[in-house]
């Protein structure tokens, strides 16, 4: 891993860290400092640092930021009962063009996996999330993104990659990695009919807000399915957050994107986690408090992951088949957890990528549907796609 691409974490912040209880989180971390150098990753399970490229941002007027105020909160939280050790490696400043920048978070990101160290990432603008894409080209064949998110920002693939349109590169762009992407959250009038049926045409998944609002265990199994999982603040309602990073009077607050950042942890499968769009100001307790509590919410989800999907001992799962329009649906329940999973029937005439995609997670509601001859969406998309 190339150290040189990060910058230590502020002497400032490690003076104030120096203050607080023995037993709070930053007493507890190894971190990159300018006295002690980058940590040992010997034994780290989860590496957080931040990325200062903004460059991208649709609004960008050459403001530059730091993440001092989420370090000085996260350090300051007490730990769970956890059992991972922590790391903040510091930050990755901007480099030379935008693209440097990408190539020191792509790099970054494929050594941290390839150690099975989790990055989480607390980024400028959301575009970043291509990057962390791009990490995987090498390590796995196919990839799911969800994307928590007002937008779905597909945006213009023909035009420069920014913030609110990277997710068309991520489609467009070989290799062709995309299995699935799912966005939490949306709000419909900030997306325009277009791209909603892109969304469509391409089985891809969306959520709204009322509906995850309404039922925030909806999110749990595309979180389950997921590998990156990118969480954009406009998400999350203006109410909840500091001045400057008011977006919209609706949205995902706070307990809300706190569940969804632990759903994101529980998840065996999540192994890269970002947060983005972050802007301090003068009054910005508000916005850095509620980051490092969804730090925390997903580092509590990641101590608390069950492995309860090996099917290959009929003793840890219950089966049930139902019959939908003449069509057999076989569901799995975990005995351990009592989490749900659907097949997804192989077209062995169709070559495909899909060989270790035979399980679906979903809900009990799922089932219930089925057996009332409703065919659960999650399954008819994932079909779909393994028929193109």
């Amino acid at each position: 891993m190339n150290f040189e691409f990060f910058s230590p974490v502020s002497d400032l912040i490690l003076a104030h860290n120096e203050l607080l209880s023995s037993q709070a989180l930053g007493k507890k971390i190894k971190i990159h400092s300018s006295q002690n150098g980058f940590p040992e990753l010997e034994g780290v399970d989860i590496a957080i640092f931040g990325v200062l490229e903004n460059r991208n941002d649709v609004n960008y007027i050459g403001e530059s930021f730091d993440l001092n105020e989420i370090r000085k909160t996260f350090y300051s939280l007490y730990p769970g009962s956890w059992n991972t050790q922590l790391a903040d490696l510091g930050d990755i400043e901007k480099g030379e063009t935008v693209e440097d920048t990408y190539f020191a978070l792509k790099s970054t990101v494929a050594s941290l996996i390839k150690q099975n160290i989790i990055p989480i990432i607390i980024g400028g603008t959301q575009d970043l999330t291509y990057a962390n894409y791009r990490a995987y080209d090498n390590i796995m064949p196919m990839v799911n993104i969800v994307n928590v998110d007002c937008k779905f920002d597909l945006g213009d693939s023909t035009k420069p990659m920014k913030n609110d349109s990277f997710v068309g590169k991520i489609i467009l762009d070989e290799p062709y990695n995309l299995f699935n992407y799912a966005t939490v959250g949306y709000q419909t009038y900030f997306n325009s009919q277009e791209e909603k049926d892109l969304m469509e045409s391409l089985y891809f998944e969306s959520y709204r807000l009322g509906s995850v609002s309404k039922d925030i265990a909806l999110v749990e199994p595309a979180m389950r399915d997921a590998n990156i999982v990118s969480v954009d603040l406009n998400a999350v309602m203006g109410s909840e957050l500091s001045l400057k990073q008011k977006f919209s009077p609706n949205g995902l607050d706070g307990k809300e994107i706190c569940a969804i950042a632990r759903y994101a942890g529980i998840s065996n499968k999540v192994s890269s986690f970002g947060i983005y769009e972050y802007k301090p100001s003068k009054d910005d307790e508000m916005t850095s408090m509620l980051v490092s509590q969804m730090l925390w919410y997903f580092i509590e989800g990641v101590n608390c992951r069950v492995n309860d999907d090996d099917f290959s001992d009929e003793n840890s799962y219950q089966k049930f088949i139902t019959l939908v329009d003449s069509q057999e649906l076989v569901f799995y329940k975990s005995n351990k957890t009592g989490r749900w999973w659907i097949e997804i029937p192989f077209l062995a005439e169709v070559n495909n990528k899909l060989k270790r995609h035979t399980l679906l997670p979903c809900m009990h509601q799922d089932y219930i549907d089925a057996c009332s001859n409703i065919v659960p969406d999650r399954w008819y998309k994932a079909f779909q796609k393994n028929c193109v």
